[in-house]
């Protein structure tokens, strides 16, 4: 007989326990003995969606699906994606006001270079917000400017490629930038609005997982890795942080969440201040 709870299928804690070995072996994710709920909760709705009776006939299909799309769209279900324009805007204060005037000035050895990537990027204000403010620091029909937006979730990716905002989620941003690099999508004061080409044309959005193979060379001026690093546990976090590293040129700076920091991490970086590293020169 279905055990069923008030939300729908009950979750078993030797249930829990799998799924919590599966996202930490996929994908680094370490979820909590407190988030059985959450799990019970999102999961829920994927097994209804997919016609199921519970979390049993729920991981035998997971396990039979040869193709691992199943397996990304539990992933999607379970992610928590928390952002917005210009988030912890002090970081974006140290890109206008330090990182980028040193790139001005190394502009002629660098060939007017720039790549930064936003690994993390749920749907898309981040790497956006760092398209924007790039664009009011430099003149870039100058510049060969590229930021790489990434993220583990399919559904996130799609959103950002889209790059259409509700102005809701445009309130903390400034009324000149919204217009500026803002157009509507239908007449209308409250109509969605989206990322004016100029800034989506220099964003590439693509899914990834950061425990698998990274496909990009670099090297990158800029990493944000903002509030991910919280779901992962301190060996994983060590190995992100030496990837993030090698990858990055002399002098390229690490943005981590204000949450997170690299302290009790065996890493090469040069501390500057609360979640801003430098790799040295």
């Amino acid at each position: 007989m279905t055990r069923v709870g008030l939300n729908g299928p009950r979750l078993s804690d030797e249930q829990f326990g799998g799924i919590q070995s599966l996202l930490k072996r996929v994908c680094g994710i370490n979820l909590g003995d407190n988030k059985k709920e959450l799990v019970q909760a999102r999961l829920g709705k994927r097994i209804r969606q997919l016609g199921l009776d519970d979390y049993r006939e729920y991981l035998e299909f997971l396990g039979a699906d040869e193709s691992g799309n199943e397996l990304i769209d539990m992933v999607d279900a379970l992610s928590t994606n928390v952002t917005s324009f210009f988030r912890e805007g002090d970081h974006f204060d140290y890109l206008r006001d330090e990182i980028l005037p040193r790139c001005h000035k190394e502009a002629v050895r660098s060939g007017h270079r720039l790549r930064i990537w936003s690994a993390g990027c749920s749907s898309g204000e981040e790497p956006y917000s760092i398209g924007i403010q790039v664009a009011e620091t430099l003149d870039l029909r100058r510049w060969d400017f590229k930021v790489l937006a990434t993220d583990i979730s399919t559904r996130m990716v799609r959103l950002a490629r889209r790059a259409i905002y509700e102005p809701d989620r445009l309130r903390s941003m400034e009324a000149k930038l919204i217009s500026k690099y803002f157009l509507p999508t239908a007449p209308g004061a409250t109509s969605a609005l989206q990322v004016r080409d100029e800034i989506r044309g220099r964003v590439q959005v693509a899914r990834l997982n950061l425990l698998e193979r990274w496909p990009m060379k670099g090297p990158f001026d800029v990493i944000f890795c903002r509030n991910v690093m919280i779901y992962f546990d301190q060996p994983t976090r060590r190995q992100l942080i030496r990837r993030y590293h090698h990858l990055l040129a002399p002098r390229g700076t690490l943005f981590v969440g204000h949450s997170e920091s690299l302290a009790g991490i065996d890493h090469d970086f040069r501390y500057i201040r609360p979640s801003v590293y430098e790799k040295a020169a």
